[in-house]
């Protein structure tokens, strides 16, 4: 029986080129040791095509991070629209965490880069906030506005504990991974109740630091949440 023909696949682009260059430098050394003409030598490409899609290397970064959401936007089971909201997020986390694991090795080393430079855990944050309101929106728990913004601020911060457990998970089955995901959306859903009555961040870094509280002032104010010490936003 002949065989059917196989579709060609399609040239990546000199985005895609860049990117998977920046990726693949990334897994090899931190992101302070690249630099754009080590990106072009890596793509095959000149510094002029670089610079014609991106203007820095957190640009570059971006433009992955937007791509992992986009596969785990794609990759809906509408089977799971009426399981409770904790399900329908651990199945769009794992998925997330699925599409990053090719890129694991330049993960690791981003998580590195974090704790030792301040500005680019920022930036990472900002990132990592982006796609966790398209992540809960995904799942189907409301992430507009300033409320949004929050709730996705603390599923930021939720994700970057389990991202520190998955870089150092080398089971295929990614066990070890699936237990400390469900532990933290067990923990979020009890304090404050991050899923089901998706409430703000100040819960969140009341878990993640206990015994940090702020005292009420004598207008018996409620606590504001301390920025946590010590913890690197996830990388994507």
């Amino acid at each position: 029986m002949p065989r059917k023909p196989q579709p060609e696949k399609v040239p990546a682009n000199n985005r895609e080129k860049i990117v998977g260059a920046f990726m693949a430098l990334l897994a090899e050394r931190p992101i302070e040791e690249i630099s754009f003409a080590d990106l072009a030598q890596r793509a095959g490409l000149s510094l002029a095509d670089c610079r014609a899609e991106f203007g820095s290397l957190m640009a570059v970064l971006a433009a992955h991070v937007k791509e992992i959401d986009r596969q785990v936007l794609a990759g809906g089971d509408p089977d799971l629209a009426d399981e409770p909201p904790r399900e329908r997020l651990f199945d769009v986390l794992m998925r997330r965490l699925e599409a990053l694991a090719p890129h694991k090795p330049a993960i690791r080393s981003l998580l590195r880069s974090a704790r030792r430079n301040p500005g680019l855990a920022l930036a990472l944050n900002a990132m990592n906030v982006r796609s966790q309101q398209w992540m809960l929106t995904a799942a189907d728990i409301d992430a507009a506005g300033p409320a949004g913004m929050l709730r996705a601020q603390g599923l930021a911060l939720l994700y970057a504990g389990v991202l520190r457990t998955w870089v150092r998970d080398d089971d295929p089955g990614q066990a070890r991974t699936m237990a400390a995901l469900d532990r933290e959306l067990a923990r979020g859903a009890r304090y404050g109740r991050l899923l089901e009555d998706l409430c703000g961040i100040a819960s969140v870094l009341g878990r993640l630091r206990p015994g940090r509280r702020r005292r009420r002032d004598e207008r018996d104010e409620p606590p504001r949440p301390s920025p946590p010490s010590g913890e690197e936003p996830a990388p994507i």
